[in-house]
């Protein structure tokens, strides 16, 4: 095991942040939120500590995410972020300023990349270059991306969708939508207030999506019991919801994430599709790991869908293999500093 470390992979994501170190994997996986007290503006947690709070802090303390959609949404609190988790990374003997890998959302615009690489050489980074998602989450998934042929990529986080058709090393297509794991989360949060008039979390709102949703409806429907605010009384109260009542509640933002496939497909030049519809769609990212969603995805589009292994951590391997054969990839990453 290499005592210094020179390289980390980091897949800022708005609800997770994952670091991978070449040669070692993935050393950390932390939700992207910070805690801040009110007063003093102070830091007092990061990571799986902050986002214990989130939802339940006195007035004093605000755990927020300074991502949002993908992007930077709070500067000086990212790079704090940045800072914790390199460090945490790198541990305390560690010398060296490492050179920093960062991915972003396909869609982001010049003045957000530079926001990222900012935010990664003030965090301590010595160089900091920055890969769109859907190429890292290629090369993560196994992709062979500098052959002559197309590849679509659907990557479902938890404040984008980035749909990409790759081929020669190069995003040909792409379009990136705010609509993902968040938003899915939203809608039950909604759903369970409209239907049981029951106030819930966003935290609960997840926890009853991994547990019963699905994509398409289901014959053997799971129940799970919901637990929050009675909108009426304002007293504690716990609810049952199935499986299909979750997936009419989140229809609207699938379709959302089918129509941003859809899109892509209209304008992908003919030879590559013909290359896709023989690979199917590969789909990487936490939220597509949703039950049933390579199905929906069939349902819709006529091509298959595959998940990728691992779904969750494609783009962050992708990071550490294109950190390990940076010559090789040198053309696909589009902003050195």
């Amino acid at each position: 095991m290499p005592l210094f470390i020179r390289k980390l992979g980091i897949d800022l994501g708005t609800a997770n942040t994952l670091v991978f170190v070449p040669g070692r994997g993935i050393v950390l996986n932390e939700p992207s939120v910070v805690a801040i007290s009110k007063y003093d503006r102070r830091v007092l947690a990061v990571g799986a500590e902050a986002k214990i709070m989130i939802g339940k802090t006195p007035d004093s303390i605000n755990a927020y995410r300074p991502m949002k959609d993908g992007v930077i949404a709070d500067y000086r609190v990212t790079e704090i972020m940045l800072r914790y988790y390199i460090g945490k990374a790198l541990g305390r003997f560690n010398i060296w300023k490492p050179d920093v890998m960062i991915s972003v959302p396909a869609a982001v615009s010049s003045t957000e990349r530079r926001a990222v690489i900012e935010a990664a050489v003030k965090a301590g980074a010595k160089n900091a270059y920055v890969v769109k998602e859907p190429i890292l989450a290629a090369i993560g998934a196994g992709v062979p991306i500098h052959e002559a042929r197309g590849y679509m990529i659907v990557d479902i986080g938890g404040g984008t969708t980035d749909v990409a058709v790759i081929s020669l090393g190069g995003i040909v297509v792409s379009t990136s939508v705010k609509c993902a794991g968040n938003r899915i989360d939203q809608a039950i949060v909604d759903h369970v207030k409209k239907t049981f008039n029951l106030g819930i979390g966003d935290k609960t709102a997840e926890e009853t999506k991994i547990a019963v949703g699905s994509a398409v409806p289901v014959e053997e429907e799971m129940v799970y019991t919901i637990k929050g605010r009675d909108l009426l009384t304002g007293l504690p109260r716990f609810a049952e919801i199935k499986t299909n009542e979750i997936v009419r509640a989140i229809d609207r933002e699938l379709k959302e994430i089918i129509s941003a496939i859809k899109t892509v497909f209209q304008d992908t030049p003919p030879e590559l599709a013909a290359d896709i519809i023989d690979h199917g769609v590969i789909m990487t990212g936490g939220s597509s790991l949703l039950r049933n969603l390579p199905e929906l995805v069939y349902r819709r589009t006529g091509v298959k869908a595959i998940l990728a292994d691992e779904a969750l951590y494609c783009v962050v391997r992708g990071t550490g293999i294109a950190l390990d054969h940076l010559g090789v990839y040198k053309r696909s990453i589009l902003a050195k500093r």
